[in-house]
């Protein structure tokens, strides 16, 4: 063990808090993964030794760790400003971002709020209409309406959207109501899903602000993935009833899922749309909700109208210029199309597993590709981590959902990379079901 590592990981053991960690064990049991480096798809441990990064670090390294051209866009824009408040204030970046993004998002999308992750992205979304509704005849709407096992964020108020009781029971005393209908991912698929939407609409629309969904695939869920005629009759259904729809983008957009934004599958548009993560390619604390002139203008007027939400950093200047460099790789690099080849490998790859004993089921959709695992399932599943200990030792980094085991490498991963990465899941998957 290296003098940095042994350092490093005492302190850490004393004095760090960790995420999605229960510590009395982590602090007993863990030898944690010390990451000192990053560049492209590997990180670098402080023995030296090179890992695979099979999640783009939750999923937000889209180009890579350290792409060349988004550090020289930081460091270019460090020597100019590295902060200004944005009230009342502007400045190019925020500007010219706002007039790129609003370019390439699904049509209507045409005014951008800034903020600094996914889940105040998605809070964003939520005050809005939200107050929306408050000052435009229909207060009464105060209701959500979100997917069976959905994963929105960590704040308090998007914790109100999220299906996944182990995150969401501490806080259910507490929280804005939210009805769950089915995930058009279950057994029921998009059919069950709308069928219940509607009976919610039917019954309860002049209470109902929105209805909340990741498009295409549930994330934290465990990467379900389901049908777009979900979206094409969730966006009917809201049309209909004049509800607002909000896609939450922030782990689907930016190439995941195949195609820039995953609710283009459907070829709809939301009512907002909620971005993050890839926004600024893992380099940045940086996300945006975008939303239509409709939502916009329910705002102008009177003072006491306008939205009195924002962060210190919302708009930030580094994270303005990082975005917009994100924009011109995906634009220089073919990123999207360049992705398809790679797709194909992956869903190969989970395909073969799908008739391995103790493999109840694969999927896959763009750089997406994800197994189920026999035996417990759930987020607190112990299977996955058999897996990661494995993967790891061989070099890839694989956290996993409970008992699903996936990967989510960078957009533009190399083919050598992409297939060595598969090779060692394929062969830590293998090991672990052979010696239940």
């Amino acid at each position: 063990m290296s003098d940095l590592r042994e350092r490093t990981v005492a302190m850490d053991k004393a004095r760090v808090w960790h995420p999605y960690t229960e510590m009395s064990r982590y602090q007993r049991e863990t030898e944690p993964l010390v990451v000192v480096r990053g560049r492209g798809s590997k990180l670098e441990d402080a023995d030296g030794r090179e890992i695979l990064d099979g999640n783009a670090s939750w999923w937000t390294a889209t180009l890579g760790h350290n792409h060349p051209r988004l550090t020289k866009a930081l460091e270019t824009q460090m020597q100019k400003i590295c902060h200004t408040a944005l009230a009342g204030i502007a400045h190019p970046g925020a500007s010219e971002l706002a007039e790129e993004i609003c370019a390439v998002a699904p049509p209507g999308l045409e005014h951008v709020f800034y903020s600094d992750n996914g889940s105040t992205s998605v809070e964003v979304a939520m005050k809005l209409v939200l107050q929306y509704w408050a000052q435009n005849g229909r207060p009464r709407r105060v209701a959500f309406v979100a997917l069976e096992e959905a994963f929105h964020g960590e704040t308090l108020g998007v914790t109100a959207l999220g299906g996944v009781d182990v995150f969401r029971d501490p806080f259910s005393k507490v929280l804005l109501e939210c009805q769950h209908i089915p995930s058009p991912a279950s057994e029921g698929g998009h059919e069950a899903a709308l069928a219940r939407l509607a009976e919610i609409f039917e019954a309860d629309s002049d209470r109902i602000a929105a209805l909340v969904v990741e498009p295409m695939v549930q994330g934290a869920a465990g990467m379900r993935m389901y049908s777009a005629d979900f979206l094409r009759g969730a966006r009917r259904l809201c049309d209909q009833f004049d509800i607002f729809l909000v896609c939450d983008e922030v782990f689907t957009g930016y190439g995941r899922t195949g195609r820039m934004w995953a609710s283009q599958h459907a070829g709809i548009s939301p009512d907002i749309l909620c971005t993050a993560k890839g926004f600024s390619g893992g380099m940045f604390p940086m996300a945006a909700t975008l939303a239509t002139p409709r939502i916009f203008e329910g705002f102008l007027g009177e003072a006491s109208r306008a939205f009195y939400y924002g962060h210190t950093f919302c708009g930030n200047p580094l994270g303005a210029a990082v975005a917009r460099e994100v924009l011109r790789v995906f634009r220089d690099e073919d990123i999207i199309a360049s992705a398809q080849a790679k797709a194909q490998r992956i869903e190969r790859a989970f395909a073969e597993m799908s008739g391995w004993s103790g493999v109840t089921a694969t999927r896959s959709l763009g750089m997406i590709g994800a197994c189920d695992l026999e035996g417990d399932s759930g987020y607190l599943s112990e299977v996955g981590w058999r897996v990661y200990a494995e993967a790891l030792a061989s070099g890839a980094y694989l956290r996993p959902l409970g008992n699903v085991v996936y990967v989510t490498p960078s957009i533009n991963i190399p083919d050598e990379d992409l297939d060595r990465l598969l090779d060692i899941l394929q062969t830590s998957v293998a090991k672990v079901l052979g010696d239940r």
